[in-house]
């Protein structure tokens, strides 16, 4: 039998001694964690594949994350799935990445809607995501609109800066006066206003940058940076983030 090209590499698990689900509970669980998504093409070029191939890949790290997450009681998790800067990328991977989004909803909402998993898309709708994309989003926003269990919000042609031009914007066009501007006031014009704050961020693949991801709403989240490229990502990888998270310190700019 040959091997699952998809299969998770098994250096790439957390150190032993990772927590399970149950160990967590006892500790704050974040309300709010965010993931970039990071790695794919270095996964894939590692083994000899194409980009694509890793982006495929990613799918399974998505899924099991999303699991990790409804097993901790995770009411809310955000996934960086297409940046405003993705659209550099070459034209083949760019069509590849409309395509791959369109199908993996088509796969996989009646999935996540059974689990009471609300699916939200933070991002531009311009003219440059295609028409066929957007009709999916729209049907798995309507289809899951009711649960509760957990929202999982795609960041889809999103960018932080791009959330804060946008949220200045509708400020202009409501006639706020320079003086009623306040963080209040901007709060409430971004995507989601009722969605709070990243508590934890996670990105992958050893990276270090924020990389223009929720700009206004990490103001005070835990960032964690993990060496695993993202098709490796399991819910062991976010067990392990949560339990760093718990044994943080969270001062606000004030002290303990």
């Amino acid at each position: 039998m040959q091997p699952d090209r998809y299969a998770a590499d098994d250096d790439e698990s957390p150190a032993s001694g990772v927590p399970s689900s149950s160990d967590l509970t006892g500790g704050l669980i974040p309300a709010h964690v965010a993931c970039v998504m990071d790695g794919n093409g270095r996964w894939a070029a590692r083994r000899g594949l194409p980009r694509t191939e890793g982006h495929a890949a990613g799918e399974a790290a998505l899924l099991d994350a999303v699991e990790g997450a409804l097993e901790l009681g995770i009411p809310w998790i955000t996934m960086y799935a297409f940046s405003t800067e993705n659209w550099r990328r070459p034209a083949d991977e760019v069509r590849y990445l409309m395509g791959f989004n369109e199908s993996l909803l088509a796969r996989r909402r009646d999935e996540l809607h059974e689990k009471g998993v609300r699916i939200r898309f933070a991002g531009r709708r311009d003219w440059r995501v295609p028409k066929r994309v957007l009709k999916r989003m729209d049907e798995s926003i309507e289809m899951t609109a009711g649960n509760r269990r957990c929202t999982l919000t795609m960041a889809f042609n999103y960018g932080g800066r791009a959330e804060i031009v946008d949220a200045v914007r509708r400020l202009i066009a409501d006639g706020v006066a320079p003086e009623k501007v306040d963080e209040k006031a901007i709060r409430s014009r971004l995507y989601y206003p009722d969605q709070p704050d990243p508590d934890l961020v996670i990105r992958t693949s050893g990276e270090h940058r924020i990389s223009n991801f929720l700009l206004w709403q990490l103001a005070y989240s835990e960032l964690v940076f993990d060496e695993v490229l993202w098709p490796d990502f399991r819910r062991s990888h976010l067990f392990a983030a949560v339990r760093d998270f718990q044994q943080r310190q969270r001062r606000y700019g004030g002290v303990t």
